[in-house]
């Protein structure tokens, strides 16, 4: 009789042990589920991206150089249904920001524009490495965003700057003044015009003393 009694003992703990860890095991999913919406929420909240040109520069820009155009375009189509669609995102945009060193407009292809395309670079791959973590951060995926937004209106607003300046018309005599520095250094090269420096030169052989002493 007390076998019995304390064999169906330990079937009520058992049973009871095995809800408990069920209870327990769906406690945690629903806090995981939780925790996954709340993450994909910020996320879904933060991704806006200045995903159109600022000045004129840059849209005629994105006619001329389709590296730029695509980046822009793929920033423009917004992730909407899951946390996956936003990881793959975020390697497109990886994939395209790296395009940008490639085909690089001569008039852009300066020392500052590289600088700003390496900083944007490293940014968009930080999301997509931070975005593709197992433990999202999803305020530090919300930051890269912004960061992001800034470094492209800086590279927009260079570009612009650039092609400002190409605008300034040269001051009076200016054109005149490089024409002359053009010329006199084709003549000097073609060995039609010696320089005054070799024509004053106290060691020139004009100036050589004869073998016995004598001045010429």
């Amino acid at each position: 009789m007390n076998y019995k009694v304390t064999l169906l003992f330990l079937v009520i703990l058992i049973q009871f042990s095995c809800k408990n860890d069920n209870d327990k095991r769906l406690a945690d999913q629903l806090k995981d589920i939780k925790k996954k919406e709340l993450i994909f929420t910020t996320i879904k909240k933060g991704w806006n991206f200045f995903d159109s040109p600022i000045n004129t520069t840059s849209e005629a820009t994105i006619k001329t150089w389709p590296e730029w155009r695509e980046f822009m375009e793929e920033l423009a189509k917004k992730p909407k249904q899951t946390i996956r669609e936003y990881q793959k995102k975020s390697k497109a945009l990886s994939t395209k920001v790296m395009a940008l060193n490639t085909n690089i407009p001569t008039q852009f292809d300066t020392p500052q524009i590289r600088s700003r395309i390496a900083t944007l670079t490293t940014q968009v791959r930080m999301l997509d490495l931070y975005i593709n973590l197992t433990d999202i951060s999803e305020k530090k995926v919300v930051k890269l965003v912004a960061e992001i937004n800034i470094e492209l209106v800086s590279l927009q607003r260079q570009m612009d700057k650039i092609v400002e300046k190409g605008k300034i018309p040269m001051e009076a005599g200016e054109s005149e003044l490089l024409q002359m520095i053009l010329d006199t250094t084709r003549a000097i090269q073609g060995g039609s015009v010696t320089p005054a420096i070799i024509q004053d030169n106290p060691s020139s052989t004009t100036n050589q003393k004869n073998p016995n002493g004598a001045q010429p």
